[in-house]
């Protein structure tokens, strides 16, 4: 990170901080490639609206892979996160767990809703793992080196059960995404640990790219074929497991990167722009409100978003229901989270922000 000043007659006219942000492009709509080879992603439209608007702050946004920013492997920074190549990188969720011990984060482009779920394979339409199980010897995997991190499972609950799981499951690592679907498909697991948007994200065209508009498939779209009736979600709306939801910057641990963000963040996140943008990317349910944004029983909650106690009818939709109907009403009504050090408080589906800093 550096920092340059340019001077006209003895005066200094501009002073700005510049960071380096990466990326990588297998995850729109939040970060991804276009068919020109282009960057883009939800995270690189926040901070270019950022370095237009604020005269202190200049994001140069690259190509990395995510494993130069977070070793799934470690745990612990990737490689060129921890030598200073890169300044941070975008599009992290701020979980709780190991994540807290190497890394600091900036504050949230996206509410803390941002859900956990679990996969599992249909047989004759119906799920392999039971919505209402409590995970009691069974064989879960979770992408290594991706939010949900393996051991963030111990903080969400069943949403059927409306309790926390037992600890007799057991935990196995795929090497990303595809290699984590591939072991659920092969038997080798029974339920996958994953975001739940993660399956929808991953839709392909029948030329074999992204379904989301403009981007270029980086995975193997073989892979999710069959969402609704191969395999579906039985577990939704889990998120127990962060402090906050998507992050615009994930820095070394006391690298002062989120603090020089911030205070342009927050600015920002106040503006049409910020809205514009959450519009681009099919996100208005899930941003941080402005004055800007329409009257809340005017927005449409995806399916992603919701508990499983608030799917209805059968799994082809890609969401089971709970077995024999919804336990609870309510839209994030059952953990009871509180996002402390994130900055933020839960109230009903809106996570408010305040004045702490990250």
């Amino acid at each position: 990170m550096a920092r340059f000043a340019l001077f006209a007659c003895g005066a200094a006219l501009v002073s700005a901080d510049k960071i380096k942000l990466g990326q990588d492009v297998d995850y729109p709509p939040y970060a991804f490639i276009d068919g020109a080879g282009v960057l883009q992603g939800f995270g690189k439209d926040i901070a270019d609206g950022m370095t237009a608007s604020c005269d202190d702050i200049e994001i140069e946004v690259v190509r990395a892979k995510w494993s130069d920013c977070w070793d799934g492997n470690g745990p612990k920074l990737g490689a060129k996160l921890e030598d200073g190549t890169l300044d941070a990188c975008t599009a992290y969720t701020h979980t709780k767990g190991a994540r807290n011990d190497w890394a600091e984060f900036s504050g949230g482009i996206l509410d803390a809703n941002k859900a956990a779920g679990l996969l599992t394979l249909l047989v004759d339409g119906k799920p392999k793992v039971n919505g209402s199980s409590d995970l009691d010897g069974v064989t879960v995997v979770d992408v290594a080196g991706w939010a949900p991190t393996a051991d963030t499972i111990a903080f969400v609950e069943n949403k059927c059960a409306s309790k926390l799981y037992s600890a007799k499951y057991i935990m196995k690592a795929g090497a990303g995404n595809d290699a984590a679907m591939k072991m659920l498909r092969d038997g080798d697991a029974d339920a996958m640990f994953v975001y739940a948007d993660q399956a929808k994200n991953r839709q392909c065209n029948a030329d074999g790219k992204g379904k989301y508009s403009g981007s270029v498939a980086t995975w193997d779209c073989a892979m999710w074929e069959g969402f609704g009736t191969d395999y579906a979600y039985v577990q939704t709306g889990q998120s127990g497991y962060v402090f906050n939801g998507t992050t615009l910057a994930l820095a070394k641990k006391g690298s002062g990167v989120a603090e020089k963000l911030n205070p342009c963040l927050w600015k920002f996140m106040e503006t049409k722009e910020y809205y514009d943008i959450c519009v681009k990317h099919d996100f208005v349910e899930s941003c941080y409100r402005n004055k800007h944004f329409p009257a809340i029983e005017d927005e449409v909650h995806h399916e992603y978003n919701k508990p499983t106690n608030e799917h209805s009818g059968d799994c082809s939709s890609g969401y089971c229901p709970c077995p024999g109907g919804a336990s609870e009403p309510g839209y994030w009504h059952s953990e009871s989270e509180t996002s402390g050090a994130a900055g933020l408080i839960m109230s009903g589906f809106m996570a408010l922000p305040i004045v702490a800093v990250l």
